[in-house]
């Protein structure tokens, strides 16, 4: 089974956009701070992709298996000078479609960033995702990852 990483272009921002809809929706419930200004797919502007085609940072990927497109990922490449594991590249966005979960796709997907991050230079991966997530947190436990710091919010209302 191949899944591979193919990087997204200015013809792929409706793909982006709907897959980002999906997640951003599913992680609502976790914290009133995730909720979105746009309360249908429709009203989402494509800007923040299209930013993303003009940002040598970050990049983004569609993960297609056997020629179909199952979800995608955003990577952005970050340093801290001062420390010995100085540059990373920080999965953004990780997402499979629902019907390709559990079967693999996200562990691959994994090792090609690995892979990707070894060719940029980096010398770490980093990921963050919803503290009650659980099912995120295991994902990036077996993955390999642990768990680093927390990050902290507070809305100013």
């Amino acid at each position: 089974m191949t899944t591979e990483l193919v990087e997204a272009n200015a013809e792929d921002l409706d793909d982006l956009v709907t897959r980002w809809y999906a997640l951003a929706t599913a992680m609502e419930p976790y914290d009133e701070l995730n909720e979105l200004e746009y309360t249908a797919l429709d009203d989402v502007p494509d800007d923040g992709f299209r930013a993303h085609l003009d940002d040598e940072s970050i990049t983004d990927y569609l993960i297609v298996h056997e020629d179909t497109t199952i979800g995608f990922v955003t990577l952005r490449e970050g340093s801290h000078p001062s420390r010995r594991y100085s540059k990373y590249l920080r999965i953004v966005n990780l997402a499979i479609d629902e019907t390709h979960r559990n079967q693999g796709h996200g562990s691959r997907v994994i090792e090609r960033v690995r892979a990707l991050a070894r060719d940029r230079g980096c010398d770490h991966l980093k990921e963050s995702c919803e503290w009650h997530n659980e099912d995120a947190r295991r994902f990036y436990r077996e993955v390999g990852f642990r768990q680093k710091q927390v990050d902290y919010a507070e809305p100013l209302e």
